[in-house]
């Protein structure tokens, strides 16, 4: 499946409670109502939550500002988004969905990008969904790569090395649900930014983390040691300065799977 993550960062002028309100309310359902002409398989909104995220790089240091939320779009696949974006029905469907993007989100410094998932702990079905109304939450940890690394190698790295280290430890850390999701098809994503006027560098990608709150900031001894595991590992291919982390929880409005 191709997936489309939009990172989204709030109007000038807008609290984050009023930005969410007009996304979930408003813009949400219009994404909805074409959907199907979109060909979309899944569209879901990813909220940041109100905690203090300053508290979650923890050793990672200084990061950037949270955003204050993310769109996810999926299709089966590359073949199928393009099929239908590239008709009447789904150029006008991107024209109105740019257009009313301005009424929330400031656009500018949002960032978009295309990519696929690689699961790492992955219950079946795939239905661990972190609602309003659950103790669950999302962690969104949006990466750039270190300068010495190419994105490729930075992949490749975080796939076949970092990626073990967590599955390793989930059960220690509180993971309940854990993927990697990477930037690809550039092309693409170039051209949806430039589309929309950000001036933002997309990330090498993101992982997904699913835990129950109770479970965060446990301070047994194995739970420490897996947390500076993580954190040395990281710092071998990413540039936290030039990164993000945000908790978020999920509002899920279309999904065909």
């Amino acid at each position: 499946m191709l997936r489309l993550t939009f990172l989204l960062r709030r109007k000038e002028g807008m609290s984050r409670a009023e930005m969410q309100d007009y996304w979930l309310n408003v813009h949400g359902p219009l994404v909805v109502a074409h959907s199907a002409k979109a060909k979309m398989l899944r569209y879901v909104q990813v909220h940041t939550t109100d905690d203090d995220h300053s508290r979650l790089p923890g050793r990672r240091g200084q990061m950037e500002e949270p955003y204050d939320g993310a769109a996810e779009v999926w299709w089966e696949s590359k073949e199928t988004m393009l099929a239908a974006m590239r008709t009447d029905a789904g150029r006008e469907f991107d024209r109105v969905l740019v257009e009313d993007e301005l009424n929330f989100a400031d656009i500018k410094n949002s960032t978009a990008y295309y990519c696929y998932e690689y699961p790492q702990v992955n219950p079946t079905p795939e239905n661990i969904v972190a609602t309003d109304r659950s103790s669950l939450v999302k962690l969104y940890f949006s990466y750039r790569h270190l300068p010495s690394l190419s994105i490729d190698e930075a992949q490749w790295y975080w796939r076949t090395h970092h990626g073990p280290i967590i599955r390793r430890q989930a059960q220690s850390s509180g993971i309940l649900r854990y993927q990697q999701v990477h930037a690809d098809e550039h092309s693409f994503t170039a051209a949806v930014n430039r589309s929309r006027g950000s001036t933002v560098e997309p990330y090498t990608g993101h992982a997904e983390v699913w835990m129950d709150r109770s479970a965060m900031g446990n301070a047994i001894p194995e739970n420490r040691a897996a947390s500076r595991r993580a954190y040395e590992d990281e710092a071998n291919f990413i540039d936290f300065g030039r990164s993000v982390m945000f908790l978020a929880k999920e509002h899920v409005m279309v999904d065909h799977r």
